[in-house]
C-alpha cells in the first residue's frame, strides 16, 4: 500500500503530517510512503530527510491519485479531494462539521475519512489524542507570547533599585491548553490563578502551583461530560463573567482557552470588562476562531494582534501551535502512526469501523456519511 504526505495549502500553515522519523516507522510496516517535494521544509525536515528514511518524493502530480491512505492535516482543497482515488482513506483534523462541500466530494469519491478530532476520550485512544498534542503546544506558547508583550519581568526580581513584583497571569479554562499555560507561566515566574467550570480541576491547577480560583457557579462533572466543558446556558455563562471580572482586571496577563466541541466559543470577557484592564495588559485568546469573528475575549479579531484605547494587547492568533512547526508536527506525527497502527496489518489496509476509535472519528464510508453530529450540521 501507498501513503501520501501532501504539503499543506492553508496560508501561515508550517506543519507537515509526518515527519522522517516517522516516515522510517511506516516504511519498516512494509508500506511505501511518498512525500509532495518541500513539505517539511517550514518545520526543519528537508527533502532529503525524507529520502534517507525511505520515502519517495511525488514529483508528477498523483500524489493523491496513487495513495491507498492520504495522511493530512489541514482539510484538503476541493480539487486536491477530487483526486482521492475510490475505497482509499484520509486521515487528519478534516473540521467537518464546517466542510460541507469536502464532505460531499468524500461521499461521492467513497472515500473513508477520519476526522482526528472527533477521537473519543478513552485510555486507548490517548496516543493519537491530536487535539490534546497540539493543545498543549498552543497552552506553552501562548504563556510566551504574553510574557514577550507584557511590558513587566514576569519573575520577582530584588536589586539593588528597589523590588519588582512578579507579573501576575489569569488562566481562565484548565483543560491542556490551559493546564500548558499555567506551568510555563509558573516557569516564568509569574503569580498565577485560574479558573475552570470543571470541578475536577482544582487539584490539577494547584499540583502545577497556581491558585484555583473557585466562583459560585454550577460546577461541571468532568467524567459525565467525556472530558469537555458543555455549554453553559446565558445566565450562567454572564454570572461566571461578571464574577471573574475582578481577576481579570487585576492580571497584568489573561490567557482564555474556554471551547465546547463544536459551537462557537463563550464570550468571557466582555467589551466593558477590557475597558477597566490596566494599559499594558495582555490578553492571549485561544479560542480566537474566524468562523464565529470572536473568541472568549468580545473585543477578539481572529487572527490578528492590536492594541486597544486603553492600551490592552489582544492577541487573537488562531494556530498557535504553527509558531512552533517542529515541536508540534513531531507529536502530530507520533499521533498518526499510533492511530494507523490500528488500521494497517502486515502492509494492508484493515478497517474495523465496530472499533469504538474507527467508530466514533469515521466520518464518511462506503459513499454515505457515517458520523451523526456532521450529518445533521450539513444536512444530509
Amino acid at each position: 500500500m501507498n501513503i501520501a504526505v501532501p504539503k499543506q495549502i492553508q496560508p501561515g500553515e508550517t506543519r507537515v503530517p509526518l515527519t522522517p522519523a516517522v516516515v522510517k516507522k511506516f516504511v519498516d510496516m512494509g508500506v511505501q510512503v511518498q512525500i509532495d517535494p518541500g513539505a517539511g521544509l517550514a518545520s526543519a525536515a528537508n527533502d532529503q530527510a525524507y529520502l534517507d528514511a525511505g520515502a519517495t518524493l511525488s514529483t508528477d502530480g498523483s500524489l493523491w491519485s496513487n495513495a491507498n491512505l492520504v495522511i493530512t492535516l489541514e482539510p484538503p482543497g476541493l480539487e486536491q479531494a477530487k483526486k482521492i482515488k475510490p475505497d482509499s482513506v484520509l486521515i487528519g483534523l478534516l473540521a467537518p462539521l464546517a466542510q460541507a462541500e469536502l464532505i460531499g466530494v468524500l461521499c461521492e469519491n467513497k472515500v473513508t475519512s477520519f476526522a482526528m478530532e472527533f477521537l473519543p476520550r478513552i485510555s486507548r485512544a490517548q496516543s493519537m489524542d491530536v487535539l490534546s498534542s497540539q493543545a498543549s503546544i498552543g497552552g506553552y506558547k501562548a504563556a510566551l507570547l504574553a510574557a514577550e508583550h507584557c511590558p513587566k519581568m514576569m519573575p520577582m526580581m530584588i536589586t539593588a533599585a528597589g523590588t519588582l513584583a512578579p507579573g501576575r497571569i489569569f488562566v481562565i479554562g484548565a483543560g491542556v491548553a490551559g493546564l500548558q499555560a499555567i506551568a510555563t507561566g509558573k516557569r516564568l515566574g509569574a503569580v498565577v490563578e485560574a479558573f475552570d467550570v470543571r470541578s475536577v480541576t482544582k487539584e490539577q491547577i494547584q499540583s502545577l502551583g497556581a491558585r484555583s480560583v473557585e466562583l459560585p457557579t454550577t460546577g461541571q462533572d468532568d467524567q459525565a461530560t467525556g472530558g469537555y466543558a458543555k455549554e453553559q446556558t446565558d445566565e450562567e455563562r454572564q454570572k461566571q463573567s461578571a464574577l471573574m471580572s475582578r481577576h481579570v482586571i487585576g492580571a497584568d496577563a489573561v490567557i482564555s482557552t474556554a471551547a465546547v466541541f463544536g459551537k462557537a466559543p463563550p464570550i468571557l470577557i466582555p467589551a466593558d470588562t477590557v475597558g477597566q484592564m490596566k494599559p499594558g495588559s495582555v490578553i492571549v485568546d485561544l479560542a480566537a476562531n474566524i468562523e464565529y469573528g470572536h473568541g472568549n475575549c468580545e473585543c477578539t479579531k481572529p487572527g490578528q494582534t492590536y492594541t486597544t484605547d486603553n492600551g490592552v494587547v489582544i492577541i487573537g492568533e488562531t494556530n498557535l501551535p504553527t509558531l512552533l512547526p517542529l515541536s508540534a508536527s513531531q507529536v502530530y506525527a507520533n499521533n498518526m502512526y499510533a492511530f494507523c497502527s490500528e488500521i494497517i496489518e502486515d502492509g494492508h489496509l484493515k478497517l474495523n469501523l465496530d472499533d469504538e476509535i474507527q467508530n466514533t472519528a469515521a466520518i464518511t464510508h462506503d459513499g454515505q456519511i457515517v458520523n451523526d453530529m456532521v450529518r445533521e450540521a450539513i444536512g444530509s
